[in-house]
């Protein structure tokens, strides 16, 4: 059997990091077993579209290197009148029904309705809805959780397969999707199995075999309950505008819900489908712990080379990019171990290609003033101006005034940066050059 899977993310917003990761466990598994991988676009609630969302979709695959083998718009598939034909078996066959119903407010949808009033007039027009039958057990193995799952059908609504403007819902499109476009294993989010039995009893009503289905853990968030927007970031734009790399969000979320045998951490998304395992489900929901993306994200930062992490600070820091190049590749050098993500670039090594505005209240109750003018004095007579110069020169003179050294590196370091935390001040002033480190100086003095 062709092992075929497929992401079917709705065009409604940003995609959210939940949907990410079953892109990539849904890529995975297809391409282990040399299978395909398909992208369904499932756009038939337009109300909700959100205009070029299914464009960003398609391009954050491409940057997370997953490319699919078969692109599906539902909206396209309606004029085909695939869905009509499939709502339509159903009414003849008695398993559907035509409801003339108002939509439910707030108020009455809250209210848990079985059996829609609608199911034995008869109508010959209206949204149409699947008839579930009373009295019968419903039951499917879910390969993920690995575990028999079964429902009462007197606890299942009727619910609607059909709308009245000819478009599907959900519960009718996955069926006669997945069942057309011959998917083998159907990946979703845990939210949809109270659905399930709907989407098991149009299979079976329609005469089509289902696909093996498994239902994902739910990511926590830290502060306990479904990770949401709410409480923090969950669109994968936002993580890449904040500086993290595609390589490091990706391994970071695959390994929330899946783990290898050997408990290793790093993988490429290349190595993850070599690796791959569907027993490595993991059955416990998984909780995003930010400290740890951060952790992955450095070590990727860190494998970098320094010339492919220099091209990404061109990239996100237009004033970085008027550099030199020879600059540049120093300041990179300099800060390449010391950063999380890209977005820590300017903070932490701003002050490098822009002249920072110096609070004097910085400095407390430090000699500044004294540890400026001296250091002037001495960093006029380096040359060569090197890191090792300049620190010579510089603990010549706090040794030859008895200062601390602590105090005298703090205001070195806060009159040439701006801040108390900088990279190696020293490493930072030969960048800099001779004429601009006194200059700053002077500026403050």
């Amino acid at each position: 059997m062709e092992i075929r899977t497929r992401f079917a993310p709705s065009p409604t917003g940003s995609l959210h990091i939940g949907s990410l990761r079953t892109a990539a466990y849904a890529y995975t598994l297809a391409k282990h077993n040399g299978g395909q991988f398909i992208l369904r676009i499932e756009d038939t609630d337009q109300k909700r579209e959100v205009a070029g969302s299914r464009e960003k979709i398609m391009e954050l695959l491409t940057l997370f290197g997953m490319p699919w083998d078969e692109l599906y718009i539902q909206s396209e598939r309606v004029k085909t009148g695939v869905y009509q034909k499939a709502a339509n078996a159903l009414l003849s066959s008695g398993h559907a029904f035509f409801c003339q119903c108002p939509p439910r407010n707030s108020k009455t949808a809250s209210e848990k309705v079985l059996r829609d009033p609608c199911r034995d007039k008869n109508f010959t027009s209206g949204a149409i809805k699947l008839r579930v039958p009373d009295n019968e057990k419903i039951e499917f193995h879910d390969y993920v959780l690995n575990t028999d799952i079964h429902w009462d059908t007197n606890e299942v609504a009727d619910i609607t397969l059909l709308k009245t403007d000819g478009f599907p819902t959900y519960h009718l499109a996955v069926v006669v999707d997945d069942s057309e476009m011959k998917i083998s294993h159907a990946l979703r989010a845990a939210e949809w199995l109270p659905s399930t039995p709907v989407h098991l009893l149009t299979y079976r009503y329609l005469n089509l075999i289902p696909p093996q289905i498994g239902h994902l853990t739910v990511v926590l968030d830290p502060e306990g309950g479904k990770l949401s927007k709410r409480k923090s970031t969950v669109s994968v734009d936002r993580f890449i505008a904040d500086g993290y790399l595609p390589e490091a969000l990706l391994n970071f979320i695959i390994l929330l819900g899946w783990a290898p045998k050997d408990n290793r951490e790093l993988f490429t998304l290349d190595e993850f489908v070599t690796a791959f395992d569907p027993n490595g489900f993991q059955k416990s929901n998984p909780v995003f712990h930010i400290e740890k993306l951060d952790w992955f994200n450095g070590e990727y930062i860190r494998q970098l080379s320094v010339e492919q992490l220099n091209s990404l600070f061109i990239v996100h820091c237009s004033l970085f990019s008027s550099l030199n190049p020879k600059k540049q590749i120093a300041i990179t050098k300099l800060v390449q171990d010391r950063i999380v993500k890209l977005s820590d670039f300017n903070p932490l090594a701003g002050f490098l290609f822009e002249r920072p505005k110096v609070d004097i209240s910085l400095f407390g109750n430090l000699d500044y003033k004294e540890h400026l003018k001296s250091a002037v004095e001495v960093l006029s007579l380096v040359n060569p101006w090197t890191n090792e110069n300049i620190q010579e020169k510089l603990m010549g003179l706090i040794k030859e005034k008895g200062w601390k050294t602590g105090d005298f590196f703090m205001s070195f370091r806060i009159a040439l940066s701006g801040s108390k935390f900088t990279p190696p001040i020293t490493n930072c002033a030969e960048i800099l050059g001779k004429e601009e480190t006194i200059s700053r100086f002077e500026a403050v003095l």
